[in-house]
């Protein structure tokens, strides 16, 4: 536990201490050249490299105790840091290295009839809170693009994973430091105590925007609780609809990985649509493949008729998200009755046609009122690195003031300018 804690109980005091520090340094990052910025993230990215073994020491910790509290296999998926997944901690920070610095872009600049230009730049929102649950990786996604858009940030990561994020931290201050920007730009929360997230929900007069990455009942806490503005991610019931005018080898390729590639993820499928016509072909190639993947199938009538691996499924079953060896499959008469599953169900975040037929492909796309919508490939897909974001910071189900994975551009936000030559306003 932080020494500041230890020395003094109130919890409060503790937080209100690191907003305070993370306020004074975004007034340092919000003037900070990209080139410095870059540098820090470089310096972060080698000393994750060389410190994995105590990164991986670290989440060994986190999984015994994991295990001992009983997690399911699917949260000590989203707790566990493999070598890939270390790995890609250092690319996905390489790869926000390589992308636009969005601060001070300027866009729509332009004479009126007065004579003065008017203008639109682009600036940091200021401290971001994040409070996050199982993934340690969060970590380092969240610490870069801060940093990288400009904004100091205050990080509340889970109990389970408090040994990984302590050391991913440890290798976040080092690379800070040894490019000269103030260690206060990223801090982390360094106690399990509850009542750190109330008292950054109240944090007003420091914090500018909280974002919630975990399970429902955060997201319905943080959003009850919070006197600031959310950036929610709420669940991730995925849909595919495999339509008539389907090529059912490809359907079947795109449903199987979208969900048994990593069922512990919110772009995984929980549901998949099959247009009648179609539904019994598309079961007799896709069944014995989830059974033999160790996938529990549960189906709507038709379903159970056509498959007999599979067992009914109850109302409850389609507006579940899973995260687990887990699917739901429902036989459906066309389009309009897919689309209709979906907005009943569906909690806006990914959902997927395959299809041949192009005036099918376009109203989906334009009536599927979803985060991300997809023509013809897995909603795995949705992931802020396979969108060219680099990492991400979460996936938004809002509408305001941004929409789907969260990156660079997403934690800024724009301000008018206005440039004259001694005009007066007549």
């Amino acid at each position: 536990m932080n020494k500041a804690i230890e020395n003094n109980s109130d919890i409060t005091s503790y937080i209100e201490r690191l907003g305070k520090s993370a306020k004074g340094a975004f007034r340092v990052l919000s003037r900070t050249e990209s080139g410095i910025k870059n540098r820090a993230l470089g310096a972060i990215a080698d000393s994750i490299d060389q410190s994995r073994s105590l990164i991986s020491e670290a989440n060994q910790k986190d999984l015994e105790q994991g295990r001992e509290k009983g997690l399911n296999s699917a949260l000590l998926d989203r707790l566990a840091l493999t070598d890939d997944r270390i790995d890609a901690m250092a690319e996905g920070l390489h790869q926000i290295m390589m992308l636009p610095d969005p601060v001070g872009e300027i866009t729509d600049l332009r004479f009126q009839p007065s004579g003065i230009q008017v203008g639109q730049m682009r600036v940091p929102l200021g401290v971001i809170g994040i409070i996050y649950e199982s993934r340690p990786n969060v970590t380092v996604d969240a610490a870069a693009l801060c940093l990288k858009s400009g904004n100091a940030t205050i990080l509340r990561g889970g109990t389970e994973a408090i040994n990984s994020n302590q050391a991913i931290v440890a290798c976040i201050t080092a690379g800070l430091e040894s490019a000269g920007l103030p260690a206060d730009a990223v801090q982390f929360v360094d106690t399990t105590d509850r009542e750190a997230v109330g008292a950054l929900l109240g944090l007003e007069h420091y914090i500018d925007v909280i974002i919630p990455r975990g399970g429902k009942g955060l997201i319905e806490r943080v959003s009850q609780d919070a006197r600031i503005p959310v950036i929610k991610h709420l669940d991730g019931i995925c849909h595919v609809y495999i339509d008539d005018y389907a090529d059912i080898d490809k359907g079947v390729r795109v449903a199987f990985n979208a969900k048994t590639r990593r069922y512990g993820i919110c772009g995984a499928m929980e549901t998949l649509l099959i247009h009648r016509g179609v539904a019994a072909e598309t079961l007799s190639k896709l069944v014995p493949l989830l059974v033999e993947a160790g996938v529990e199938i549960r189906g709507c009538e038709q379903v159970v008729a056509l498959a007999a691996e599979a067992r009914p499924a109850t109302k409850e079953d389609w507006g579940t998200e899973y995260l687990a060896p887990l699917l739901s499959i429902r036989v459906v008469d066309d389009l309009d009755a897919a689309m209709a599953h979906i907005a009943h169900y569906g909690s806006g975040h990914t959902d997927s046609i395959v299809t041949q037929h192009l005036g099918r492909a376009k109203r989906f796309i334009t009536e599927v009122d979803s985060s991300s919508v997809m023509v013809n490939t897995s909603t795995q897909f949705a992931d802020g690195f396979e969108y060219g974001l680099g990492a991400e910071i979460g996936i938004s189900t809002n509408k305001l003031h941004v929409r789907g994975p969260v990156g660079l551009k997403g934690l800024t936000t724009q301000k008018y300018i206005v440039i004259g030559d001694g005009h007066i306003r007549p």
